[in-house]
């Protein structure tokens, strides 16, 4: 079992900045990779960014690359994700998942625990 905690979410403006914090409790924390995945009223959830069991390498949905940051610090169990130059349709419920299946980062259903959510929510 893993137990996640997001954290960070708020209000702001377009071209501002926020970081996102996922906590982790449970199993050990360097077993999975993580992932944050973000859903918008009325659309599906979808895949925004990954970071490996180590760190070392990143992924991302193209839509954010260049504006967001994945990284990890195993030592206290966190994920966070930095996003840069925020825009309006970066509005949504943001989640943190840890990956339990090989294959693409990208897929929901490898994600097997999932946190609660925190809002982001950008104005123009």
């Amino acid at each position: 079992q893993v137990q996640l905690v997001e954290s960070g979410g708020g209000l702001v403006q377009a071209g501002g900045s926020l970081r996102l914090s996922c906590a982790a409790s449970g199993r050990t924390f360097t077993t999975y990779a993580m992932g944050w995945f973000r859903q918008a009223p009325g659309k599906e959830r979808e895949f925004v960014a990954a970071v490996s069991l180590s760190g070392g390498t990143t992924y991302y949905t193209d839509s954010v690359k260049g504006r967001f940051t994945i990284s990890r610090d195993n030592a206290k169990n966190t994920v966070y994700l930095q996003m840069n130059s925020l825009k309006p349709e970066d509005t949504a419920v943001y989640y943190c998942a840890t990956k339990e299946r090989s294959g693409s980062y990208a897929l929901i259903g490898l994600y097997a625990y999932w946190g609660q959510g925190t809002q982001v929510t950008v104005s123009s």
